[in-house]
């Protein structure tokens, strides 16, 4: 079985992004204070994230404030929330369903009662499966990559129009 080094280097990989996953979310450093322009020089720093916000003075003292109610949230501090316990619901989820199906398969394949004709490994799906992962994050980060930011961006709006109709049958 040359592949369980795969296997547990995918579970480890696995582990590590959830625990990513986890601390992203915890951390309070989702927006941070920009230094341009004329606000190069300041003698504090706001970091906000999506459960608290702190200020960072130039003394490294930091004061941190809860968010006090969820409808105090902006509606992309609330998605954010959604998405990242979501996130690390179905990371975990993954991890112990991939651990406990290897786990199974792995025993079956050393039970010396399993006649050989009915022994089983790991099939080609879950490879073909962490390969494709691995190329959608790749695509995303040279999707990420290649989209520099604007400092403008049009949108065409058009005007409302009357729903009510003066046909009456």
């Amino acid at each position: 079985m040359a592949a369980a080094g795969l296997q547990i280097l995918g579970i480890a990989l696995g582990l590590i992004g959830v625990i990513g996953a986890i601390v992203t979310c915890a951390i309070p450093m989702w927006r941070v204070t920009a230094f341009i322009g004329q606000n190069i020089v300041t003698a504090q720093t706001t970091n906000e994230g999506i459960w608290m916000t702190c200020v960072v003075q130039s003394t490294g003292q930091m004061q941190c404030k809860v968010y006090d109610s969820m409808l105090a949230l902006s509606s992309d501090l609330q998605a954010a929330r959604a998405l990242m316990i979501i996130s690390i619901l179905v990371g975990v989820m993954a991890i112990l369903l991939a651990v406990a199906g290897g786990n199974t398969v792995v025993r079956n394949f050393y039970n010396p009662l399993v006649m050989g004709s009915q022994k089983k490994e790991l099939g080609a799906a879950l490879f073909i499966g962490w390969g494709a992962s691995a190329l959608l994050l790749v695509g995303g980060a040279l999707l990420c990559a290649n989209c520099p930011p604007k400092d403008n961006y049009t949108a065409k709006y058009s005007g409302a129009r009357s729903g009510v109709s003066k046909d009456y049958v």
